[in-house]
C-alpha cells in the first residue's frame, strides 16, 4: 500500500482531520503542482495557525538553506530521484536537522519498501505526487494527532440566514437527538451571549456561562469547562449564554479558539448555536467548524443572505463539503413563500430537511422547556430532526426516543421545593 493510500484511508467515515497546531513548515519542492499544493494548503482552515512556505529546488536546496540555518517544526521535500539517492541525501540532511523536526518526502515511486525503509530512518511520512491538499493536510495533522493521543471531537456550526428562522431551536433539538438516541457524549454551546436561548429551552437555570470565558478565554482548559458546563442528562451538556445585557460582547476573533481545541480534545460532539450577526469572532467560529448548517425559511431576505453566506463559506473552504441547509418554518399560513425547488435552485444547494411550521408543537415546547422529541416524539416534524441528526452522525438508525413525561413536573417541584 502506498503511503497516499494510506493518508487517504484517514479520510474514510466522517473524514474528520484534526487542527494542525501552530509549527512551521517549509517545503522544499521539485515541481509547480506541488508547490501550489503547499500554497493551497496554507489557506486551509486546519492550517490557520500553521505557517507555510513553499521553495523550489527539493533536497539540494533544503541541504543548502539548513547548513546554516535551523530547521523549522516540519521540512517537506519532494524528490524524483532513485532510491539510493533519496537515503543518501536523507543521511546528509539528518546531521542538520534539529531534533524535533519532522520530514515529509514526497516522491514518485509507489514504493511499498521505500515507505517502510524511510519510516525506519525516522521519516514521518512519504506522499505520491501528485497529492491534492487534504492529503498533505492529512498527513502533517496525523503526525501531531498521533503525538497527542487524542480523540478529535466534531464541530457543527448552526447558523440562521436570518433572525426569527429557528436556528436555534434546531440547534437545541439536534444536540438533543445526538445524546438521547445516540448516546453519544455532546455539547451544545450557545453563542448568542446576550439573548441565547438554550438554558431556557433545555429548562436550565445556569449559574455559570461563556461570560467566563470571555473574560479569561486563554484559561478556558478542560478543568474550567467542566466548571462552567451545566450537565441536562448523562451525555448532554450546555456551556450556556450569559443572556445578560450588564456588559456588552465586543471579543476579540481569537476569544473561543482555546475553548473549542479543549472540546474537541475530550467531547465527540460540539453544536454551536450562533447568533444572527457577522462579527469577527463569529466568522472565525463558523469557518474552523467542521459542518456548517444554514436554517432558512422561504422569503427573499432569507434567500439572499443565505447566497451571501454560501458565497462566503465556499470561497473560504474550498476543501469542505459544502454547507447543508435546512429550511425550517415552511408552510405558514396566508404567508407568500418561495417555492422550495426555486430557493434550491438559486442557492444551487438541495436542502437536507425540510421543516413544515408547526406553532402548536414549538410553541409548547419552548414554554414548557422541552425537546420536541420528549413533547411529540412521532410528530413528522420530530422525526424530520432525527432524520437530520442520522445524516449528520453517518451512522446506523438511532435508538427509539424515550418520552420524558415526568420532566415539566419534576422540574416544577423542584422549582416548589426550593
Amino acid at each position: 500500500m502506498s503511503s497516499q493510500g494510506r493518508t487517504g484511508a484517514a479520510l474514510g467515515g466522517e473524514g474528520q482531520i484534526a487542527a494542525v497546531p501552530r509549527v512551521t513548515i517549509q517545503a522544499f519542492c521539485e515541481s509547480g503542482d506541488t508547490a501550489a499544493v503547499m500554497n493551497s494548503a496554507a489557506t486551509d482552515r486546519r492550517m490557520l495557525k500553521a505557517h507555510v512556505k513553499a521553495h523550489m529546488g527539493g533536497m539540494n536546496a533544503a541541504l543548502e538553506a539548513y547548513r546554516s540555518s535551523p530547521t523549522p517544526n516540519v521540512v517537506v521535500i519532494e524528490s524524483t530521484s532513485d532510491r539510493a539517492t533519496i537515503l543518501a541525501q536523507l543521511e546528509e540532511l539528518s546531521e542538520y536537522c534539529d531534533p524535533g523536526t519532522k520530514v515529509i518526502i514526497v516522491g514518485r515511486s509507489n514504493d511499498i519498501h521505500l515507505y517502510r525503509e524511510l519510516i525506519s530512518l525516522g521519516v514521518s511520512d512519504y506522499l505520491v505526487a501528485p497529492m491534492n491538499v487534504l492529503t498533505f493536510v492529512t498527513s502533517v495533522s496525523n503526525i501531531y494527532a498521533s503525538d497527542a493521543g487524542k480523540n478529535v471531537g466534531r464541530v457543527t456550526a448552526i447558523l440562521g440566514a436570518k433572525g426569527g428562522v429557528g436556528s436555534s431551536t434546531i440547534a437545541h433539538n439536534i444536540a438533543y437527538n445526538i445524546a438521547t438516541s445516540y448516546e453519544a457524549g455532546t455539547v451544545l454551546v450557545d453563542f448568542d451571549l446576550g439573548f441565547g436561548t438554550a438554558g431556557l429551552n433545555l429548562n436550565q437555570d445556569p449559574v455559570t456561562s461563556l461570560g467566563d470565558i470571555v473574560q479569561t478565554p486563554e484559561r478556558a482548559d478542560s478543568n474550567i469547562l467542566d466548571r462552567l458546563m451545566v450537565k441536562c442528562s448523562d451525555h448532554l451538556s450546555l456551556l450556556a449564554a450569559p443572556a445578560m445585557l450588564d456588559t456588552t460582547y465586543d471579543v476579540p476573533d481569537s476569544t473561543f479558539e482555546t475553548m473549542l481545541d479543549t472540546l474537541r480534545a475530550t467531547t465527540p460532539n460540539i453544536i454551536l448555536d450562533l447568533p444572527h450577526t457577522w462579527t469577527a469572532w463569529v466568522r472565525r467560529t463558523i469557518m474552523a467548524a467542521d459542518d456548517v448548517i444554514l436554517v432558512a425559511a422561504p422569503d427573499l431576505a432569507n434567500l439572499r443572505n443565505a447566497r451571501n453566506l454560501l458565497d462566503v463559506l465556499n470561497a473560504a473552504r474550498p476543501n469542505d463539503a459544502k454547507p447543508r441547509l435546512i429550511m425550517n418554518m415552511v408552510g405558514v399560513q396566508k404567508r407568500p413563500e418561495i417555492a422550495i425547488t426555486d430557493f434550491a435552485k438559486a442557492l444551487d444547494l438541495e436542502p437536507m430537511a425540510i421543516v413544515p411550521f408547526d406553532a402548536k408543537l414549538f410553541g409548547a415546547a419552548a414554554n414548557n422547556g422541552q425537546m420536541l422529541a420528549e413533547l411529540e416524539p412521532n410528530n413528522k416534524v420530530t422525526e424530520t430532526l432525527l432524520d437530520v441528526t442520522k445524516a449528520l452522525m453517518g451512522r446506523a438508525e438511532p435508538k427509539p426516543v424515550k418520552r420524558n413525561l415526568l420532566g415539566p413536573l419534576a422540574s416544577l417541584l423542584g422549582r416548589k421545593a426550593s
